[in-house]
């Protein structure tokens, strides 16, 4: 069974009602790659609520193109998911001028965190209806209110983000808010290397992409990259061979 196989029947056992991540694994755990045990019966197969998988990782890890993946793998295997990015929780320019903060958009304070836990919460429970989440629009560089639609027959949400195992409120309910949260682990010379081409393909120069890489992504990539120990399992990008 291949890296991609084990992810798919990993969230397979969830939905069915295995054993919810919750926490930091034991080191042994934490080194085979395995979940922490935790609450039985967390699984949509078992306690009526979904399953939420959440991918954490620094800028440019690949956490999108995992989350994209798995989600339409989930779906190909029979267990229809949706891919619903925190990036959607982005406050719009107009919202951080305001505040002072578009200097340093990507922050932990740049996101609405609060509003972003209560959607989790919503559609982890509410499976009669369809939720709707906010997407991200990389070529205006702004959140889209009512893009994603999460259906009732949803059995698993996949959303990633960088701070989803941030220590501090509402960060720590976030963490508690999701099944299992993976962390995208990838050669930071490679990562360095996509994070600033994406930035070029977004609109800035060279000159001004490789600045914010060093002034805005890097520092808060040291914050994301002390919370990996937090993580369920750690996913090798590299290894999956999936395309950026």
């Amino acid at each position: 069974m291949n890296d991609g196989a084990r992810l798919i029947e990993r969230v397979r056992g969830l939905v069915a009602g295995g054993e919810r991540g919750g926490g930091p694994p034991a080191e042994g755990e934490r080194r085979s790659g395995s979940a922490a045990g935790g609450e039985r019966g967390f699984g949509a197969g078992a306690g009526g609520e979904r399953v939420v998988i959440g991918i954490a990782g620094c800028p440019g890890a690949g956490k999108s193109t995992l989350a994209g993946w798995l989600a339409t793998a989930l779906t190909a295997a029979g267990l229809p998911a949706v891919w619903v990015p925190m990036d959607g929780f982005h406050l719009a320019d107009v919202a951080l001028d305001r505040l002072g903060r578009l200097s340093r958009k990507g922050a932990i304070d740049t996101f609405d965190g609060h509003g972003y836990l209560a959607l989790l919460r919503r559609v982890r429970a509410e499976t009669g209806t369809t939720v709707y989440a906010p997407s991200f629009d990389r070529d205006i560089e702004q959140p889209i209110a009512g893009a994603i639609a999460v259906p009732p027959d949803a059995r698993v949400v996949v959303s990633e983000g960088n701070y989803l195992l941030a220590a501090q409120d509402p960060w720590r309910q976030v963490r508690a808010a999701m099944t299992e949260v993976w962390y995208a682990d990838l050669d930071d010379r490679v990562r360095l290397d996509r994070l600033t081409r994406r930035h070029v393909r977004f609109g800035k120069s060279p000159e001004q992409a490789v600045r914010w890489v060093a002034e805005v992504d890097e520092p808060n990539a040291a914050a994301i990259r002390a919370t990996r120990a937090c993580a369920d399992l750690h996913v090798d990008i590299d290894a999956l061979a999936l395309a950026p």
